[in-house]
């Protein structure tokens, strides 16, 4: 059988493929060389396999693999982020990256490189879950917070620029709608986690069954109530309150012979953060996002002029925290940022009209 000669397209094609595997490869031992255990020994496994990879190509390419060409835009930017950074964001992308792999549908790619760039994204999905885990408290307070501030301000400002008001007028709205906005937000955060600690706090058990337990009475044993509240069968409950009465002390079954009363440690400083500082965030947050539309009224800018580049700023804000939101969740940055853009603008056009029509009854 006479050997396969490739045409321009499919050497065209296959070059950079295995660019493309060449620079994933690179990123995954990049972001192994920042972890350690489990998490590194994952990473070296998916370089491996993109290694596997690499080798087809060079195979189906032969003497026509001696001409490199460059990664896609895509894979460098991947490679610059994981050597300098090697964090979520970038296994964030990497899930994007492998989500996006044409070799289900190229003919000269093997099933099973289809299969495996498939399970890759599942993958590098369970790896960035851990760190979107970790984010995910803070991640929501930044972005409900600065989000809240754009939109609300802008709506304030062009709502209040409908009117007819003086620039001047317009300005100190948008100070002090930042001003009672961020300090709203500072306080409701503070008494939501403060809430929130004082309820799981009070959901915690005691070590009152120690100190009460010698005191009981064993025909009525109060003691196995707690148990059984606690979730325990009956069986087990009974068992343990024998124990703690000292009626007798059995290692037989580890199910039911637990010995001391041990609850599991929640570090909920970790998860739910203080009050105080929950609320200095917040108030950070929302103050950040709530300056961008009245910044061209510090500059001295008025009318018509002021209040469209006040939305074109805002504009951009929108479709940034969209993108980032995209892109951390494995979405299409786009569409997010699209769809951050278009509540805030609609919510901006609300209030314009609404002003519009405040300042046609002001004026008759």
């Amino acid at each position: 059988m006479p050997e396969r000669i490739p045409t321009a397209a499919e050497i065209k094609r296959w070059r950079q493929y295995l660019a493309d595997e060449r620079a994933e490869a690179s990123v995954y031992r990049d972001l192994a060389m920042r972890r350690d255990g489990e998490e590194q020994t994952i990473l070296l496994s998916l370089a491996a396999a993109e290694g596997r990879h690499e080798q087809h190509w060079l195979g189906l390419l032969g003497e026509h693999a001696k001409k490199p060409v460059h990664p896609s835009l895509h894979n460098r930017l991947l490679g610059l982020l994981a050597r300098r950074f090697g964090s979520v964001f970038v296994l964030a992308l990497a899930q994007r990256a492998e989500s996006r792999s044409p070799y289900a549908t190229d003919a000269d790619a093997t099933d099973t490189m289809a299969a495996d760039e498939a399970i890759h994204e599942e993958v590098v999905r369970g790896l960035a879950t851990r760190g979107r885990i970790r984010l995910s408290g803070s991640f929501r307070a930044a972005v409900f917070g600065a989000n809240d501030g754009l939109v609300s301000n802008l709506s304030l400002v062009v709502g209040m620029g409908a009117t007819g008001v003086s620039s001047q007028v317009v300005l100190f709205s948008g100070v002090f709608g930042l001003l009672a906005g961020a300090l709203s937000m500072g306080a409701g955060e503070y008494v939501s986690v403060r809430s929130q600690r004082e309820l799981i706090d009070a959901s915690q058990p005691t070590q009152v069954t120690l100190t009460a337990a010698p005191s009981l009475d064993l025909e009525n044993n109060e003691l196995v109530l707690v148990y059984l509240a606690r979730g325990m069968s009956r069986e087990t409950a009974e068992h343990r309150a024998a124990e703690r009465l000292g009626q007798y002390s059995c290692d037989c079954d580890p199910s039911t012979s637990l010995q001391p009363d041990k609850f599991e440690e929640v570090d909920e400083h970790e998860t739910l953060g203080t009050a105080w500082g929950a609320a200095t965030s917040s108030f950070c947050f929302f103050a950040s996002g709530a300056i961008i539309p009245i910044i061209p009224f510090l500059f001295g800018l008025t009318g018509m002029g002021a209040l469209l580049l006040s939305c074109v700023l805002v504009g951009i804000t929108l479709m940034g925290t969209g993108a980032v939101v995209g892109l951390l969740s494995g979405a299409s940055p786009l569409w997010r940022g699209l769809r951050q853009l278009g509540i805030g603008m609609g919510a901006a056009a609300a209030t314009y009209l609404l002003g519009l029509a405040s300042g046609g009854l002001i004026g008759s």
